[in-house]
């Protein structure tokens, strides 16, 4: 009598999956098997966008560092969020995440690319910036002109760029998240498909419908002054407004 006949039937197939299993996840990139398990997502500017998507991808079962350039004055948002989640500098955040987030006024974004582009190459990034001149000077109008995703790749070189969560107010990340009935809809651009889907994912897991446009000339579509800037639209009304979208 062989081994494989004193094992039940029913554990038998189940081994069987299992095995097929590990072995499919092993195949996968690093970034794919870790958003299986849980990501670590590290946050370079924990303000009103960036501390909400903390909040929900927390609570998602992400692993975080979230950063400011004051990062002890994060200390009780971290508290709040459980043990999976530390404070850190930007530099720590930039070297932690197998996911980034940069959620800063836009016209930081240069100096964050010069500071932690190295740390953060062949990274997927999700950047929320949007360059408004009152508060970013002369930088913004050619930067809204050119769009901001083919912007903020060159300011961000080497990363697997994702331009995300720049539409929607920060007050309805907050309120409408995981909402009943059809979610609300966060427009996604990038180059890179791979980064795309685990962006998508991502939106997801904060209680959103992700609808990705296109490449990052896309981005432009729903910038600053766009007719859907700002406002917190269904997926549908999204991709109505949009000319398409999936």
């Amino acid at each position: 009598m062989d081994a494989n006949s004193l094992v039940n039937p029913r554990r038998r197939s189940l081994i069987v999956a299992a095995v097929a299993a590990a072995a499919a996840l092993a195949g996968l990139p690093q970034v794919a098997r870790a958003a299986a398990n849980g990501l670590k997502i590290g946050i370079i500017g924990t303000g009103r966008i960036g501390g909400t998507l903390a909040e929900l991808w927390a609570k998602a079962g992400h692993e975080l560092l979230i950063s400011s350039r004051h990062p002890d004055a994060l200390r009780p948002l971290a508290e709040r969020l459980g043990p999976r989640v530390r404070i850190g500098t930007p530099e720590q955040a930039a070297a932690f995440g197998d996911v980034v987030l940069i959620s800063v006024p836009y016209g930081a974004l240069p100096q964050v690319g010069r500071d932690y582009a190295a740390l953060m190459k062949g990274k997927v990034v999700l950047e929320t910036g949007n360059p408004r001149p009152e508060r970013d000077g002369p930088m913004a109008a050619p930067v809204l002109a050119r769009g901001t995703g083919l912007a903020s790749a060159e300011y961000l070189p080497g990363v697997r760029l994702v331009r995300a969560f720049t539409s929607v107010p920060h007050a309805a990340l907050r309120s409408e998240a995981h909402r009943n009935g059809e979610r609300i809809g966060v427009p996604l651009a990038a180059d890179d498909q791979d980064a795309l889907q685990l962006a998508v994912k991502l939106v997801e897991d904060a209680g959103f419908e992700a609808v990705a446009v296109g490449g990052l000339a896309r981005a432009k579509d729903f910038d600053v002054g766009s007719p859907v800037f700002g406002r917190a639209m269904t997926a549908q009304e999204l991709r109505q407004a949009l000319g398409g979208g999936r």
